[in-house]
């Protein structure tokens, strides 16, 4: 057993067939950057922990994961979230580590994907870079949302994107605001003529595949039709992304600098 582990916690998923190309893959990419260290896998969420353990998938939470390392002989501990930004499920998990940080000789916290200026402007590079459009093509992005303050990061984001010239891309949230009739009327006004729809999440999951792309009336696919624009859905999540594992990655070597100090 290794002195030296890293903790990546995400707040989980049950779907299979996005689970391994976006959590799996910045597990994974952080398991080849901290070669040598004991790199192990957490969620937050109780209700895909029981989802999975029921599949005889068994995936701890975060304050099992530590109180096992440390009964192992673990003894410098960095826990890097894999979640996007500031808000509830990170200050839950901030809470959970702190609270077992006893159990170690040291333990360092990384930040989320979207923490300062610099990531966001990281990520609406990675974004663009990888959903490329068509003339006349706008290009929606469905996010969480928070009724925490943190939701500011959103239309933050969405300000990024404007700066950086990407005045095409149109940002909302499924659970915060803007929300998906504001980012409607906002495409509408600018006078796009169609629209690709992609989930600004790590996961391609049940909000992407419901709440952005399902069937219903109120899904953000069926409120952009109505309004008479072609949609196409990108099932994508951000963990799919290179580049965006990277900057978990990147994010876990700030927090082993800071470590080090």
């Amino acid at each position: 057993m290794k002195e030296k582990a890293l903790l990546a916690v995400s707040f989980g998923t049950s779907h299979e067939d996005t689970r391994q190309k976006t959590i799996g893959a910045v597990e994974q990419a952080l398991s080849d950057a901290f070669g040598g260290w004991q790199v192990e896998a957490a969620y937050t969420s109780p209700t895909i922990r029981r989802i999975l353990a029921g599949r005889g998938q068994a995936v701890p939470s975060p304050e099992e994961a530590m109180e096992a390392m440390a009964a192992q002989g673990v003894r410098r501990l960095l826990v890097q979230p894999t979640h996007l930004i500031c808000g509830e499920e990170y200050d839950k998990l901030c809470k959970a580590v702190w609270q077992r940080e006893g159990l170690f000789e040291r333990v360092q916290m990384g930040q989320p994907l979207l923490y300062d200026l610099e990531d966001y402007k990281a990520v609406a590079q990675a974004v663009c870079e990888a959903l490329p459009v068509e003339p006349e093509e706008a290009l929606v992005l469905m996010g969480h949302g928070t009724p925490h303050p943190m939701n500011a990061v959103y239309p933050a984001l969405q300000y990024v994107f404007q700066s950086l010239g990407m005045g095409h891309v149109f940002l909302g949230t499924v659970e915060g605001w803007p929300d998906g009739p504001d980012v409607v009327a906002r495409v509408q006004a600018a006078g796009y003529r169609k629209a690709a729809l992609a989930p600004l999440m790590l996961v391609a999951g049940d909000h992407a595949k419901n709440d952005m792309a399902g069937p219903e009336p109120d899904s953000w696919k069926s409120l952009l039709e109505g309004a008479g624009l072609p949609v196409r859905c990108i099932l994508q999540g951000l963990g799919e992304l290179e580049a965006i594992q990277q900057m978990y990655v990147e994010h876990a070597r700030r927090a082993l600098a800071a470590w080090q100090d």
